[in-house]
């Protein structure tokens, strides 16, 4: 769950983040870095987390969230998922059903009869109406750092008897990301960036999750000043006259599928052409699923971005 404000308005005006639904692939096969599917299962159970209790190893599982759906996956538990949200899209054999993350309908979930439901927001206060059906929910919600994706990557292990595999993603998963920013070539002046949620100029904040994650990176985001406020919760709308003085180093595309945007399109926009990041040729076309996700493939986003910082001439 996490459409930037691209394509839902209200987002950006601070409304709660919406699922990620351009419904592309993209990445690598497994889900960022595929999990080590010869661990074993040994949790225990009842297992508990927070105060969510699975009394037994569940085996109808209900994600309604396309980053849980790729977590789960990642860590084996894929034989155990039940169904997926209508925006699911990774791995492909996720079983897509008609139900909605944005809209989840406590009765329609109730209906599939599931031992464990994975939602990341309480949209019609669904957590309460299904835990009085005696279904346990564990709330995935938005992540904000790293560190929240691997504590829900291991909070799934648990709850899903599949510990081993969801310690040994996460473990990677830090690893790889610690390299990638020690590995950036240090700069004396930051390089600055433009990442672009949808034609319409929406963007992102270093407050974000996202946003946090290039930082690391040593980079400084464009879009910052428009939120000095929080007024937009992080994802601002800028102008384009304040984004072409700006003149960005790099710019990053997180519309190419939902929205068709290229190198091509953003060198058409009126004055863009005088932009450091298009005279040079520092556009960066990122998949949107990816770029909106807090999952196991936020290692390959962070890969992508580190290799054309790398490309910068110092």
């Amino acid at each position: 769950m996490m459409r930037y404000p691209a394509r839902f308005v209200a987002v950006a005006l601070g409304a709660a983040l919406a699922l990620a639904g351009c419904g592309s692939g993209g990445g690598t096969e497994n889900g960022g870095i595929p999990p080590n599917t010869d661990v074993s299962a040994t949790a225990d159970f009842p297992a508990t987390v927070g105060d969510v209790t699975v009394e037994a190893k569940p085996t109808k599982i209900v994600s309604l969230s396309p980053t849980a759906t790729e977590m789960l996956y990642a860590i084996g538990a894929g034989p155990q998922v039940l169904a997926v949200d209508d925006q699911s899209n990774f791995p492909a054999e996720a079983p897509k059903s008609e139900l909605s993350g944005y809209q989840p309908n406590a009765e329609a979930i109730a209906g599939k009869s599931p031992d464990l439901v994975v939602v990341s927001n309480d949209t019609n206060n669904v957590v309460a109406q299904l835990t009085q059906l005696k279904i346990p929910v564990y709330l995935a919600a938005s992540g904000k750092t790293m560190d929240d994706s691997y504590r829900q990557i291991t909070d799934l292990g648990a709850l899903t008897g599949n510990r081993p595999a969801a310690e040994d993603l996460a473990k990677r998963m830090k690893e790889e990301v610690d390299k990638l920013v020690a590995d950036v070539p240090k700069r004396a002046t930051k390089l600055t960036y433009y990442y672009e949620l949808g034609p319409e100029l929406y963007s992102l904040t270093s407050k974000t999750f996202v946003g946090a994650l290039l930082a690391q990176l040593g980079l400084e985001n464009i879009a910052d000043p428009a939120d000095a406020d929080r007024k937009s919760d992080g994802y601002p709308q800028l102008a384009a006259e304040s984004l072409v003085k700006a003149d960005p180093d790099l710019i990053f595309l997180s519309d190419t599928v939902c929205c068709q945007q290229t190198a091509e399109t953003v060198k058409a926009r009126p004055g863009w052409a005088g932009i450091t990041a298009v005279k040079t040729g520092q556009i960066v076309l990122l998949n949107d699923d990816i770029g909106s996700r807090w999952g196991p493939r936020t290692v390959d986003l962070l890969r992508q971005v580190a290799d054309a910082v790398a490309k910068v001439p110092a």
